[in-house]
């Protein structure tokens, strides 16, 4: 996973939450974070959790500061955006507690399947994971790297 300078977010790992509804993050994960102050957890339309680490973060802030005050379409994104996203950093077992709203959205009740995403992870539940694995099977996984030119 760990590259100099960069993070890099890949494999598959299926966790179950705690009695207090917290969830690992892989360990492989961490390891390029330890003295990160957070990260970003934001629901994604799709039906999961995208997972933004402190590089993805910076750019994400650099582009909502350039939304201009008198845009008031852009505005209401970025309050919405934010009031729907959660701040945190991962305690020394390397675990989280994302809001229920945030795992009511990604449909996750006890298991969770975390999966890399290159630059930064997301979290599934099992049943939504089955269904991107299903869209992504076969021809189609082919068809994909085609039409994004890998």
């Amino acid at each position: 996973m760990a590259h100099p300078g960069k993070a890099f977010y890949t494999g598959l790992f299926r966790h179950t939450l705690d009695d207090k509804g917290r969830v690992t993050i892989p360990s492989a994960w961490r390891a390029a974070h330890a003295d990160a102050d957070a990260f970003l957890a934001t629901p994604h339309p799709d039906g999961y959790v995208a997972v933004l680490p402190p590089a993805e973060m910076e750019k994400l802030h650099a582009k909502i500061a350039e939304i201009a005050l008198s845009n008031g379409a852009g505005q209401d994104f970025a309050a919405r955006f934010f009031a729907q996203t959660q701040s945190f950093s991962f305690d020394k077992q390397g675990r989280v507690g994302l809001t229920p709203e945030l795992l009511q959205h990604a449909g996750v009740s006890k298991d969770a399947v975390l999966v890399g995403a290159a630059n930064k992870f997301n979290l599934y539940s099992p049943s939504r994971w089955a269904k991107v694995e299903a869209r992504t099977a076969g021809e189609n996984f082919g068809d994909v790297m085609r039409q994004l030119g890998i």
